[in-house]
């Protein structure tokens, strides 16, 4: 009985030991770039569609009680997806990254069904949806931290950019394509939603499991459970003050004073701290800082962490400008405005699509520093070009800067992580791959609480009284009034990202339109009224958000260019060209050994 065991062992690790054919780098390419698609459009879906999905649940999300609802549903996913992602990079590194690529497509598969489920309404219904998303961006993250790694492992150095940048540009394009999907789907059903990733995710577990291989020898090692700790708390608690920062605490418009959130910036800088000491002294750390003595994975991932914080913040700048200003000006419900928002920023979108697998492509061969450093500049011009229109604005212009932005960031994310990538040996391209998430994801949700802070502190240095005066020379009270200028702006910009008409809201609560003259209730609830009243201390802040994007885009500029030039190394190489390689290495020296021996 032993011997046929043995020899059925024998056959199988023979099996394993047998590299997959030409063909597998395709099937590696379409299956990660499905995962990291729904993983990325499930971040940014919920966004466009929060108005349907609070009304579906029977929740007021702007009740002062419901805000903190709001903020998780958007945040909960991209904390989780901040935190995690390096560990379970590490993760692939130790027990095979198709293993745990596959695993996050199953856990991402139920986690989608679940929300499409959800049995309960008004808080209970939120709070349902919210661990569920924070299971779904749990699957999420084992997909997009091993994903590049899949790829780099799969794909020869000559077309590593290419594929990586395809997996990339993907990824980013997600995020904006979960608008547009958010949108469409919101208006059908709230549920709809989420239903779109179950077919998705399922179909993608099945073909995962039957279709990837492992093609890289794990590298043992223990689990780093002190660096994972301090890591996951110190990243979580830190994310976590900032979100709360952005809210209102006192007399203040943002909660940067509560000793809450002083003490979540400071426990998290602190342990944080403290996980770079531990990472020192353990013998497989989780995050390995000795990578960042390479230059180009250094500069790399600095640029990308900043220009993920710039991206962010145009994300939900733009939502809010089209949402509340732009739109209802040019004659949308303020119930439309969500879906036609994801639609005016479809040239975002079209230039990540065409700029990121060209300049992929390009950057295998002549370098990643020339392509990613030019996007990066082409991206702080179409900032300032922004920063230049009018509120109301011409949407020929808008698109054509959008479109800008849209390449530039193509030309710069797709060579920068393939430079990121394959600046690593291969054994350490599981947890290279999770860092280069963590930094993206970490910028996306650093970019709420640094441009909804600036974006809250333009306003509430000029909202409050250019609400007060508008609402008083239409017929409001008084002190109904200055109890509508008093509320927190962050509550005003929430309104215009959900799709509601502020000034509705505001005094439909108070039942202040029942008490103004029909033309009067026509003029304060109309398209024009609120967006003509804010478009001056909104541009304000505009000014200032983009602004600061545009110098973000800058200081990326300098760290791209300060990457290093682009040499193609033999340790870069897949394992199966270094074995190649060395095979001819020995062989020539082989070769050589007679003639040296036959010389006088």
């Amino acid at each position: 009985m032993s011997a046929p065991r043995r020899s059925g062992a024998l056959r199988s690790a023979r099996h394993q030991e047998t590299p997959p054919g030409p063909g597998y780098k395709w099937v590696a390419l379409s299956n990660t770039t499905l995962g990291v698609l729904i993983a990325t459009m499930d971040a940014s879906i919920v966004i466009i569609s929060l108005p349907a999905i609070f009304r579906g649940i029977g929740l007021d999300p702007l009740a002062p009680g419901n805000i903190g609802y709001l903020l998780w549903m958007i945040l909960g996913y991209l904390l989780v997806s901040a935190v995690l992602v390096v560990v379970l990079g590490r993760l692939g590194d130790m027990f095979g990254r198709v293993k745990i690529y596959n695993l996050g497509f199953l856990i991402f598969a139920c986690a989608s069904v679940a929300l499409s489920l959800d049995p309960f309404r008004a808080g209970a219904g939120a709070m349902w949806l919210i661990l569920w998303r924070i299971v779904q961006a749990f699957g999420g993250s084992m997909l997009t931290a091993n994903s590049a790694a899949i790829l780099t492992d799969a794909f020869p150095a000559r077309q590593r950019g290419m594929a990586l940048g395809i997996n990339q540009i993907t990824a980013l394009a997600g995020q904006f394509l979960g608008l547009l999907a958010g949108g469409l789907l919101a208006a059908v059903d709230w549920r709809a939603v989420f239903w779109v990733s179950v077919p998705v995710s399922i179909t993608g577990t099945i073909w995962s499991y039957l279709s990837l291989r492992e093609t890289s020898t794990g590298r043992p090692g223990r689990i780093d459970w002190l660096g994972n700790i301090t890591f996951a708390a110190g990243a979580g608690i830190l994310l976590a003050g900032i979100t709360y920062g952005i809210q209102p605490y006192g007399g203040n418009a943002t909660g940067w004073t509560n000793p809450w959130v002083l003490t979540g910036l400071i426990g998290g800088v602190a342990l944080l701290l403290a996980f770079c000491v531990v990472e020192t002294r353990v013998a497989d750390p989780m995050f390995d800082l000795t990578l960042f003595r390479n230059r180009a994975f250094a500069a790399g991932n600095v640029a990308a962490l900043l220009t993920s914080i710039a991206r962010g913040g145009l994300q939900f700048m733009l939502i809010i400008w089209l949402q509340g200003i732009w739109l209802p000006l040019h004659g949308y419900d303020f119930e439309d405005t969500p879906l036609w928002a994801g639609i005016f920023m479809l040239p975002l979108t079209l230039g990540f699509l065409v700029a990121g697998p060209v300049s992929g492509y390009l950057s295998d061969r002549f370098g990643a520093r020339f392509f990613s450093t030019a996007g990066l500049v082409v991206v702080m011009l179409s900032f300032l070009g922004l920063l230049a229109l009018p509120v109301d604005f011409d949407y020929g212009l808008f698109a054509t800067l959008l479109l800008l932005n849209g390449l530039g960031q193509g030309m710069f994310s797709a060579p920068n992580t393939s430079s990121i990538m394959g600046s690593v040996p291969a054994e350490y391209r599981g947890v290279a791959s999770g860092m280069r998430s963590t930094f993206q994801n970490s910028g996306t949700a650093l970019s709420i609480g640094v441009f909804f802070s600036l974006m809250v502190s333009g306003l509430a240095a000029t909202l409050p009284d250019t609400l007060k005066s508008g609402l008083t020379a239409h017929g409001v009270p008084a002190a109904s009034a200055a109890h509508a200028a008093s509320l927190p702006p962050v509550s005003t910009l929430f309104a215009t990202f959900l799709g509601n008409n502020p000034i509705e809201h505001l005094l439909s609560s108070e039942g202040v339109l029942d008490h103004v003259t029909s033309a009067q209730r026509s003029v304060l609830t109309g398209h024009t009224f609120f967006p003509q009243l804010v478009s001056g201390p909104f541009h304000h802040g505009l000014t200032v958000v983009f602004g600061v994007a545009a110098g973000m885009a800058l200081v990326s500029a300098v760290a791209s260019a300060l990457r290093g030039s682009h040499r193609p190394v033999l340790e870069r190489a897949e394992p199966a060209d270094r074995a190649a390689a060395r095979t001819t290495s020995s062989n020539s020296q082989k070769s050589q050994k007679p003639q040296k021996s036959q010389k006088p």
